[in-house]
């Protein structure tokens, strides 16, 4: 299996390194790379971020932004939303959410790894979440081998 990039990024930006990423550029800064999952994965983490997050039932479904590249997906505002509210959402008891939703992820079906590292990329992914700026017209990618 191949991997999964998540990036921040304008749409020119993200067709150009989604276009390089296709001819098999290697990781770059500012982006999250994570090997063995695909763009389902990251679907389910957004799901699970969610209802952390009490915003379940929004759409978080990844979505085609260019015919240029079908590998390239956009992530919607709720999920972008409700992945950068992990890093400062407080519940009541309910301990540190960003660890609850990174332990359900890898234990979904088929995840290529533990909790441990489930919760590197979570934190990763939250942080970049909370990075996109609509102001400077940027959003959250995913680019799929």
């Amino acid at each position: 299996m191949g991997f999964t990039e998540m990036f921040v990024a304008t749409h020119s930006e993200a067709l150009k390194r989604a276009a390089a990423l296709g001819a098999g550029s290697s990781a770059s800064a500012g982006g999250v790379r994570i090997p063995g999952i695909s763009d389902f994965e990251i679907e389910q983490l957004g799901d699970l971020a969610g209802t952390a997050v009490h915003a379940a039932g929004a759409d978080y479904e990844l979505a085609m932004v260019d015919v240029a590249s079908d590998a390239l997906l956009g992530v919607p505002p709720a999920m972008v939303r409700a992945l950068a509210e992990l890093l400062s959402y407080e519940s009541e008891g309910e301990g540190n959410v960003l660890d609850d939703v990174a332990e359900k992820w890898a234990a979904e079906d088929d995840m290529p790894f533990g909790a441990d590292e489930a919760r590197k990329y979570v934190q990763q992914l939250a942080e970049l979440a909370g990075s996109v700026d609509e102001n400077s017209r940027t959003g959250l990618y995913v680019w799929s081998s």
